[in-house]
């Protein structure tokens, strides 16, 4: 594999990259010959997970979530994603607009009108009537459960372990690296491979499921605009559209022009927010803005454990709405966990682990918040609220979607807002392809820098293939069948990102001796220092001039400690022989 890697001209570790390569393309082979087979295997594969282990999925997100906030409230929160006396690359402000663009536009384009919606015209809960008040306060508080606090917490679990043990203890960027507590050298060895190969797989068919939601809402915007059949050719020739845009734009060296105009689109969504916010009963939106935050903080603690246990008792479709819900959306969010964790880490060097915890958490989930009561409230209240349902439920109902369009109907310059949210996911699309691509490749090499063109285009192409090809084998069972595939795929990812916990747990514990519990006094002088700007704006101790609170470290270039580096042939990731296979 050496040599081939070297002929290929490649800058990656053979094994990961050609197993990787290698089982997806045999994966995709064998999907489009035996399409009914893997259909039907995919199908009771995930009727299996959803019965026996969606309770695992459930606890276990709200046991990330638990974990995380244990992390930043304790003093292993004064640790720093990195050197001790590094600082953060970039302003608070940057930094966040950086977290809303790594992981929530296409999500929120898709599911802010048809979330809400769907659970208001079909409650989960029992005795409670569709289309009442009641049914809205609940699918408002199921939404924000299922897109805020924990999705951000599933992605800041491996984002805080890449960036602890990548840049701390100066290992690759892989998701092996993770495990060396347990591990050790083994994490360059046979485990330590497959785990990162399970890991590319996985993130590249859980990015295929989300341009596959991204092409479905494309495919129905054009078709309300221009009458485009939606079907699913139209999805793939859409799918190999912006599949080709996407790696021209890495070919010919348009990267810095692609984040540019990431940024513009994000800007643009805001738009689209705030004109909903104008266009619709703005004094009811801001008085739901508060209530809601307010029956969110009331209900996420009953929601984080509900299981919907006596289903099988009481609804004639058993425990399937936890499945179809929950269950998909923990298996598909965690299939991106490497993919924000390694884009987290890289983007927060220099950070405590208490302002990374706590800023990746409460940032997007508010903005969450204000995203869902904006266009979840002003759909349910259009349908009717305390009515039989409208328009928005019914297009819901025949395709999830249509959603969005049949939402933008009911405000003026529909077909000038229609256009643009077509041009607000594509791009989503087209950007998170091209994010997607480069992450996948340091997930193989190692290497915290752009690896060849051709690596990266090659990972473009193939997340475009596994899309269309879901898309094919899915036929018009759609989101059903992506469902199905993501659930599968999942579960492994999940179990990984589990095992970072324990992991996490002993790395921490090794640096011990460098935190000391925060007392009161050391409190209160910190923040206050902060505020009279005699600080320099870390949360370490050493802007208090805390004494003992102070975190020690090694000065620079000085030989690291044992007890958290490993052995110096692992120091840097270009310094493994085994990241780089063409050293020269």
């Amino acid at each position: 594999m050496d040599t081939l890697a070297r002929k290929l001209g490649l800058k990656t570790n053979p094994q990961i990259f050609f197993w990787s390569a290698g089982l997806t393309i045999l994966l995709l082979v064998l999907f489009l010959i035996f399409q009914d087979w893997v259909g039907d295997a995919f199908g009771s594969g995930r009727e299996w997970i959803v019965t026996n282990l969606g309770w695992f999925f459930i606890l276990g997100v709200t046991v990330w979530l638990v974990f995380l906030i244990w992390v930043a409230i304790s003093r292993y929160g004064r640790l720093r994603l990195g050197d001790d006396d590094d600082k953060p690359a970039y302003s608070n402000l940057s930094w966040f607009a950086m977290l809303f663009a790594g992981g929530i536009g296409t999500v929120l384009m898709f599911w802010g009108v048809a979330e809400p919606i769907s659970h208001f015209s079909n409650p989960p809960f029992e005795g409670v009537q569709p289309y009442s008040a009641e049914a809205a306060e609940d699918a408002m508080s199921i939404s924000l459960y299922h897109l805020s606090l924990h999705t951000w917490a599933i992605f800041t679990l491996p984002g805080l372990a890449f960036g602890y043990f990548i840049y701390r203890y100066k290992l690759p960027m892989r998701v092996s690296s993770v495990f060396y507590p347990v591990l050790k050298e083994r994490i360059h060895g046979r485990i330590g491979k497959t785990i990162d190969v399970v890991a590319v797989l996985g993130t590249v068919f859980g990015l295929a499921v989300s341009l596959g939601l991204g092409t479905s809402q494309i495919n129905a915007g054009l078709s309300e605009l221009i009458g485009l059949p939606d079907s699913v050719w139209a999805k793939v020739i859409i799918i190999t559209t912006l599949t080709i845009v996407a790696t021209s734009s890495i070919v010919v060296g348009l990267e810095k022009g692609v984040k540019r105009l990431s940024n513009i689109n994000i800007l643009v969504a805001v738009g689209l927010m705030i004109f909903v916010l104008i266009f619709s009963d703005t004094v009811f939106l801001l008085r739901q803005l508060i209530e809601s935050l307010g029956t969110y903080a009331s209900d996420v603690v009953p929601l984080a454990f509900w299981n919907d246990a006596m289903a099988e008792f009481t609804k004639d479709g058993g425990w399937g709405w936890q499945g179809g819900w929950t269950v998909f959306y923990w298996a598909w969010t965690v299939t991106w966990a490497p993919f924000m964790g390694v884009f987290l880490a890289r983007i927060s060097r220099g950070r405590t682990i208490r302002q990374f915890v706590i800023g990746v958490l409460v940032a997007p989930s508010l903005f969450t918040l204000v995203w869902f009561v904006i266009f979840g409230w002003s759909a349910m209240e259009i349908d009717g609220i305390g009515g039989d349902g409208g328009p928005i439920s019914e297009a819901v109902a025949e395709s999830v979607p249509l959603a969005m369009f049949e939402f933008f109907d009911n405000f003026p310059l529909t077909t000038l807002i229609s256009g643009i949210a077509v041009v607000v996911v594509a791009l989503f699309f087209a950007t998170s392809s091209d994010s997607a691509s480069l992450v996948v490749d340091m997930l193989c090499s190692g290497d915290a820098e752009a690896g060849p063109i051709r690596q990266r285009a090659f990972w473009g192409l193939t997340e475009g293939a596994v899309a269309a090809t879901l898309i094919v084998v899915g036929g018009e069972a759609g989101l059903s069948a992506l469902q199905e595939v993501i659930t599968v795929v999942g579960l492994p990812i999940f179990i990984l990102v589990t095992l970072m916990i324990p992991t996490l747990f002993i790395g921490l514990r090794h640096e011990k001796h460098k935190v000391t519990p925060m007392t009161h006094q050391h409190f209160v002088q910190m923040y206050s220092d902060q505020l009279n700007g005699n600080g320099n704006g870390s949360d370490t101790g050493e802007a208090s001039g805390g004494g003992d609170e102070s975190v020690s470290a090694p000065k620079s270039g000085a030989a690291p400690s044992a007890s958290t580096t490993p052995p110096s042939e692992t120091a840097t990731p270009t310094a493994n022989p085994e990241t780089r296979s063409d050293t020269s």
